[in-house]
This record gives structure tokens, C-alpha cells and sequence, in this order.
């Protein structure tokens, strides 16, 4: 790592098991998968999220936890499907629907970090996820 360049390490609890490494995209609203993200295209389509047409594909999505409808658990599974799911996602606390579609997706997701990830982690770092040993390393850009 550079002079312009810090790493922070967080450590949480294993959801879905797995490593995936890549940019975040992080939101401190909820996000409804049946609703709110297009499988087809891996973007962001509830009209009224501050992520509306941003991209999930390849990313490590960063949000305090799901909302809406059970569905959402297919949703996340068509996400991995059609390769335009998150390479990894992290939640403050994960709810039922986001446990259960990352498993079957094979999507690693990790939540309840020491620090809050929606505060520590911000769009554009370079995350890497380790739902494994519930590591997640974050690097920042000065």
C-alpha cells in the first residue's frame, strides 16, 4: 500500500460463505430486491432509492438490511443466475430474505460488524470480503 492509501479491518459475523473482492456501493436506506433491483440488468430501479440506476454487477454491496417481500430471496438468486449480482454484500444486520437468497445464490455476505459499515465504508473503496472468517478489509484511496 502507497502513502495515499489506508486499510481498515472490521470484523462481523458470517452469513453466506465465500470471498468476493471489488468496489462498494453503499446506501444507508434498505433495499427491497422484488421491487427495487432488476435482475435482468443488476441495477438499482426503485424510484425513490438514492442508488436509483446505479449498478450492483461486480460490486460489494454495502446497506443496513432488505425489506419487502420474501420473493426478494429469488431475486437474489436471478441476480447470481444472470451475473449481475454483487460479488460480495454487507449488511448492518441481515434479515431473513437477504440470509436466505445470498446462501442460494452463493453471494458472501457478512453483517454485524464491529464498526458500521454503512459509516466507515464509502462508495468507491476497494473491499475485500472474507464471509469465510467473517473478515472484511476495506481500502481506502487518499
Amino acid at each position: 500500500m502507497g502513502l495515499d492509501t489506508m486499510k481498515i479491518i472490521l470484523k462481523g459475523r458470517k452469513i453466506s460463505k465465500g470471498k468476493g473482492e471489488g468496489y462498494a456501493l453503499v446506501t444507508n436506506q434498505a433495499i427491497s430486491f422484488l421491487a427495487g433491483v432488476d435482475p435482468d440488468r443488476g441495477v438499482i430501479i426503485d424510484k425513490n432509492h438514492e442508488l436509483k440506476n446505479k449498478s450492483i454487477i461486480n460490486k460489494v454491496l454495502v446497506f443496513p438490511q432488505g425489506k419487502g417481500s420474501t420473493a426478494g430471496s429469488w431475486i437474489i438468486m436471478r441476480l447470481a443466475e444472470n451475473k449481475t449480482a454483487p460479488v460480495a454484500m454487507i449488511n448492518v444486520e441481515t434479515e431473513p430474505i437477504v440470509a436466505a437468497g445470498s446462501i442460494l445464490a452463493g453471494i458472501p455476505l457478512v453483517d454485524k460488524l464491529d464498526k458500521d459499515p454503512t459509516e466507515i465504508i464509502q462508495t468507491g473503496d476497494l473491499v475485500i470480503v472474507d464471509a469465510d472468517k467473517g473478515i472484511v478489509e476495506v481500502i481506502k484511496r487518499g
